[in-house]
């Protein structure tokens, strides 16, 4: 099935659309003197060299520099993505696509020059009001995503089939790690931190494809997984099975707010992010009020630093337009805002390894890469998997970068009120 296309630019269906073409002059313009504030070096096809970067640099090759630069006119934000799902940019020979954002990302938060941030708000777009993460939105923002295929996602994460960032022996080169391994060493630190034994009642929300709620079954806990997808649900309820555990692990399609009980364990990795801003205040009371007295919370989440939360929370973006409607990275400022004033909550153990996630992301993407003739099989077009290799690079660039990190949050009851 081909999910993902882009329109050729109007500009050059329909040439008499002149002011759009006088803007795409302008972000020509615009984007020259971004480049030469960044360590890359940008070819045009006339053979124009722009760009900060030396002899080694990484190097950016314009294809189609009209296309590319009316895609940016009409829409910065989404229109870099799809310039490159359509093919109007690319990493040049020799050059990794990762290793060529990372610039870009380091850079972000000064590559628009001053005179032209002020103009920011005429750029940015809303988040569409069907991207709110109501209960029945987020089913649809969840599904857009997670429900894709199984085997699509099985092509190229580790057979555990983990989808969020492995955890690396710090102690060995990570090039030689295996990342299966470092994936069960995530979940593991996972499990200890909330304190998950035998006879332990665990919530997992967002339960993936199953591989935490099963190994904290094999701990001797009781798990209750829950999950807005249909093709995840199916797949991990066929996975419990396989490992004899359908006594210990209880997997439901529920939204986060209809559950019920009391749990000595909440696990959720890499979900808060699918939350939304909107309902933060919601998502941390529930977990207040499903642990149980002496319990404790751990999260894995994606974090970015409070000013740059700001900045694009309200802003609509390629990621949220084609991989994940109605996402938004919180900050660690943000999380304990929320936390203080709608919980007895409080975080008190913060670990980070944001550059174990730029390594997992590098390795999904290569595979991803490898393993395309399978995931073409699945009906996906060309445009589908340019998409995929840019989220995929344009995350690892996130992190590599600092832009982006990762942390084990543990949340516990605060002694005082």
């Amino acid at each position: 099935m081909s999910t993902l296309t882009v329109a050729q630019p109007l500009c050059l269906r329909h040439p008499a659309l002149r002011p759009l073409c006088v803007r795409a002059r302008a972000a020509r313009l615009i984007v020259d003197q971004m480049l030469d504030r960044t360590p890359v070096r940008a070819i045009y096809p006339d053979g124009t060299v722009r760009g900060g970067g030396g002899p080694d640099a990484p190097v950016l090759r314009i294809v189609r520099p009209d296309s590319l630069f009316e895609r940016l006119a009409h829409n910065p934000k989404i229109g870099i993505g799809e310039a490159y799902m359509a093919g109007d940019w690319a990493a040049g020979d020799g050059t990794d696509l990762g290793a060529l954002l990372t610039p870009f990302a380091a850079h972000v938060a000064h590559l628009v020059p001053p005179a032209l941030q002020r103009f920011r708000r005429l750029v940015d777009r809303r988040v569409p009001r069907n991207q709110r993460n109501t209960p029945d939105g987020a089913r649809d923002n969840i599904s857009a995503h997670y429900d894709l295929s199984n085997a699509m996602f099985a092509a190229f994460l580790d057979p555990g089939m983990t989808y969020s960032s492995a955890l690396f022996d710090r102690d060995v080169p990570p090039a030689g790690q295996d990342l299966e391994i470092a994936q069960n060493r995530k979940v593991e630190r996972i499990l200890d931190l909330a304190d998950v034994g035998a006879g332990s009642r665990v919530l997992e929300i967002g339960t993936g494809w199953g591989t935490l709620a099963i190994a904290a079954a094999r701990r001797g806990a009781f798990v209750t997984g829950i999950t807005l997808s249909t093709e995840q649900l199916q797949l991990a309820q066929k996975r419990v099975a396989e490992a004899g555990l359908t006594e210990r692990v209880e997997l439901r399609l529920q939204d986060y707010r209809a559950v019920t009980g009391e749990y000595d364990a909440v696990v959720s990795v890499e979900m808060i992010e699918a939350v939304g801003e909107e309902y933060w205040p919601d998502y941390f009371s529930t977990l207040n009020r499903l642990l149980a007295p002496g319990g404790r919370i751990a999260l894995q989440a994606i974090l970015m630093e409070h000013d740059r939360m700001l900045v694009t929370r309200n802003s609509y973006g390629w990621i949220q337009k084609y991989i994940f409607p109605g996402g938004l990275i919180p900050s660690r400022t943000a999380i304990d805002d929320t936390v203080a004033r709608h919980t007895g909550l409080v975080v008190d153990d913060d670990y980070r390894f944001g550059q174990d996630y730029a390594e997992t992301l590098r390795r999904w993407r290569r595979q991803f890469n490898a393993s395309w003739p399978t995931v073409r099989a699945e009906g996906f077009d060309e445009s589908f998997r340019r998409a995929w290799e840019y989220y995929l690079a344009y995350s690892e660039a996130g992190f590599a970068s600092g832009y982006l990190d990762v942390a084990h949050l543990r949340l516990t009851r605060s002694a005082v009120r």
